[in-house]
């Protein structure tokens, strides 16, 4: 053999030892690192040996797990936890599993939610407020990490489907449209479906949905979305166990029930008829009772007072107390339904045989009740140009509106103290347990030996995830994705489970929200009410001793000053631990989150009407600045309908052709204005504008600026225009040729579909325009 031909033998071999190495590790890269590929490749099928690696799966009859996680509703609310709200469905998890007495979130529902699905506090995972107020800091920056894996992903790893049904409220604005980013999305965060909205509400009748990445097209059929939920969750459910029986799965639930809006038919909300007449005082006092009946607030607990501004019920006057017991049972009605359709998931489950096998895991709420609905309630806007007197007087006269598809309501504050009993002060209050506590409920047959037993041990939110781990058997991989995991940071409650005596393992937890800031460590607890736009370095702080004063009633920090400053020292040391720091208020001017709403920082964006619904992020309008809408657009003779549409109901702008003429809507969500042309749209191929131009104005109130209508570049209509604009937020649907969901204008039914042709609609803001009075 020459050196040549011995050269390129072993070349040849040396070649085939390579593409058989390379084939081989591009078979074992299908796999999990974890699973090398252990078979054999040969030449050919003869000398190859295959291997499949196995799939992974839960460990044998682990058990299915659901989380419900109400929203907005306190601690004195419900039936179970001694309210007089009806639920009969949580009455009868708990009086078979347990109640949790001492439990807290975080005081407001983005927060909560990263914390409980990532088992991490909130700052932790950059969720220290909402995405759409996130800041360029750790703490605040809206983008949960990826080494901090949800519930989701760890159950998926560990041979679980997914499922997320409801609320989510996770997701950075800039990424909540059609072409993503996903992977801050339910099926970016390991769920394998999800159905709900992205936002932090949504109208209980005509919701904005999403099945996955996809926008739903809004229905007709009149169903209330708790009950679209409902369908929803057992479809999956139904589909899962079809497929494979013995897989587990686990389901979030998480209805928009109780945030406003509070929508619900009156049937509901009819039961609750004439149960509300006694007022909120007397409301307080006969759930304090049943609180300390049921064993769920200690014997000897004595009322606070009323919260700062909440007047006496026996002053009121007539008219007040019908209006404000009116709000009260549209909001009970509220809860006792998605109360039944909670209890249609779970019969579900119990009609597949699973649920003695199924962990269900109760938050009854996210945070406490909540205080956005002003002292006299809110039944469609809360214009910041009406009085407090102006409110109530427009409230009284829309009372038969409250909780139909016409209204957006949300209770007086006097409700919120109420249904936070016998606590004191609300949702947003991180330093108050009337903003952090919350009944929660474990439901969990299989593995609960006491029904109906109390719970005392203090807990927070971020404890659901290592106790579901613990219950089921999951193991937490070491690497998620690619991104190796950072550790849990909560305290697993299964030591609790069977043990009612043992002490609290989880003995230090800090809070903050808007600046009002607590610390908690072992029944002491020093927290400040901070005051907006005040220095956040004269902050007056209390301190209370729980273990004592069960609901906060006595201010200990001037008689302990040295354990007041202890606390005061493990807070800096948490906030820095935590990413708490830089406190923030929202009213510092420094604050800009434009850049979270303008995709590109775009002035101007073309819609096509092939694109369907996009939403409000998508919009270049910016509150405040002027701008243009001008569509392109085919007529024919008659041609009727919705060229362009960004909003609803309570809060939009819309251009359309009714009765020939060109017109356009602004809705303030407190006012509804119309332009109409002085001239018919004639036949053919036109450009239709709309402009907005504002100018300066020493007051809000101040004719600020003009309204005008063009057809092929000629004015056709012009007006004056209030520094009030359309309301329009980033979760707004956006539509080009109908207006779908609710409608801008009350002068069409919806979809409205335009009869012509629009090719397109330009949306245009001045960009290099300064602010105007009232922006920031």
């Amino acid at each position: 053999m020459t050196v040549s031909s011995s050269f390129k033998q072993y070349a040849r071999i040396f070649t085939t030892l390579i593409l058989v190495g390379t084939f081989a590790k591009h078979a074992a890269g299908q796999h999990s690192p974890s699973q090398p590929y252990q078979g054999k490749i040969g030449r050919n099928l003869a000398e190859t040996k295959a291997w499949w690696p196995e799939k992974k799966k839960a460990p044998q009859n682990a058990p299915n797990v659901v989380w419900i996680l109400l929203d907005d509703v306190g601690y004195g609310a419900i039936s179970t936890f001694g309210g007089l709200i009806k639920t009969p469905t949580l009455d009868s998890l708990a009086n078979n599993g347990l109640r949790y007495t001492n439990f807290h979130t975080t005081a407001i529902c983005s927060p909560t939610r990263a914390a409980l699905l990532t088992g991490r506090n909130s700052h932790s995972v950059h969720m220290g407020l909402f995405p759409q107020t996130a800041i360029g800091t750790p703490g605040y920056d809206g983008y949960m990490p990826l080494e901090k894996a949800t519930i989701a992903e760890i159950l998926r790893e560990n041979g679980y489907n997914t499922y997320a049904v409801g609320k989510w409220h996770l997701t950075p604005p800039s990424d909540a449209t059609a072409i993503g980013p996903f992977n801050r999305w339910p099926t970016g965060c390991g769920f394998d479906h999800f159905y709900g909205f992205l936002g932090g509400s949504t109208d209980q009748w005509h919701p904005t949905l999403w099945e996955d990445t996809r926008k739903v097209e809004p229905a007709s059929d009149g169903k209330h979305f708790n009950t679209r939920l409902a369908d929803k969750a057992i479809g999956y459910i139904a589909e899962q166990k079809t497929v494979d029986a013995s897989k587990p799965f686990f389901l979030y639930l998480t209805p928009g029930a109780g945030h406003a809006p509070h929508q619900v038919a009156r049937e509901w909300s009819d039961k609750y008829k004439g149960k509300f007449d006694g007022g909120w005082d007397k409301y307080r006092e006969d759930v304090l009772a049943r609180q300390i009946a049921l064993g769920v607030v200690p014997k000897g607990t004595v009322l606070p007072a009323r919260n700062p501004g909440i007047k006496e019920w026996n002053t009121l006057s007539t008219d007040e107390k019908k209006l404000y017991a009116r709000f009260m049972e549209v909001y009970a009605g509220f809860v006792t339904q998605t109360d039944y359709e909670i209890g249609r998931i779970i019969n579900f489950i119990r009609k597949t045989g699973q649920l003695e096998n199924t962990l269900i895991v109760v938050s009854v709420g996210d945070n406490g009740a909540s205080k956005e609905g002003t002292f006299v309630g809110v039944v469609n806007t809360n214009d910041p140009a009406q009085t407090e007197a102006q409110r109530l007087q427009q409230n009284i006269a829309d009372i038969n509106l409250i909780g139909t598809e016409a209204s957006k309501p949300n209770y007086p504050l006097g409700w919120a103290m109420a249904a936070n009993t016998p606590f004191k002060y609300w949702k947003q209050d991180a330093n108050s347990e009337g903003g952090t506590r919350n009944p929660l409920i474990v439901f969990y047959p299989k593995g609960i030996s006491e029904k109906g037993g109390i719970r005392n041990q203090y807990s927070h939110v971020i404890d659901i995830l290592p106790t579901t781990l613990d219950l089921t058997g999951a193991q937490v991989p070491s690497i998620i994705n690619g991104y190796r995991q950072e550790p849990i940071e909560g305290t697993s409650l299964a030591y609790s489970i069977n043990n009612p005596a043992s002490p609290s393992r989880h003995v230090v937890q800090h809070y903050e929200i808007m600046g009002s800031r607590s610390i908690y460590k072992d029944g002491w607890k020093a927290g400040t009410l901070h005051k907006k736009g005040e220095d956040f370095s004269t902050d007056k702080w209390e301190l209370y001793n729980l273990n004592e004063d069960y609901n906060e009633r006595f201010d200990l920090a001037d008689k302990n000053p040295e354990k007041l400053k202890e606390l005061r020292e493990l807070f800096d040391r948490e906030a820095a631990k935590y990413n708490i720091y830089p406190l923030k208020d929202g009213t510092e001017k420094e604050l800009d989150y434009n850049p979270l709403y303008q995709r590109n920082e775009q002035s101007a964006t073309v819609f096509y009407p092939e694109a369907g619904e996009v939403f409000g992020i998508a919009s270049p309008i910016v509150p405040y600045r002027s701008y243009t809408i001008t569509a392109d657009a085919e007529v024919l003779k008659g041609s009727e309908g919705v060229l362009f549409a960004l909003g609803g109901r309570f809060g939009g702008v819309s251009l359309f052709i009714k009765d020939g003429k060109l017109q356009a809507a602004n809705n303030t969500g407190a006012k509804l204005t119309h332009l109409v042309s002085d001239k018919p749209v004639p036949a053919g191929k036109v450009k239709l504008k709309y402009i907005l131009t504002y100018k300066e104005a020493k007051e809000p109130t101040d004719a600020a600026g003009t309204q005008a209508l063009y057809i092929n570049d000629v004015k056709v209509a012009e007006a004056p225009i209030v520094k009030a604009q359309a309301n329009i937020r980033n979760t707004d649907e956006i539509n080009v040729g109908k207006d779908y969901i609710t409608q801008v204008s009350d002068r069409y039914k919806g979809p409205f579909a335009f009869t012509g042709k629009v090719n397109s609609v330009l949306v245009e803001n001045s960009k290099d325009q300064p602010l105007s009075l009232g922006s920031k």
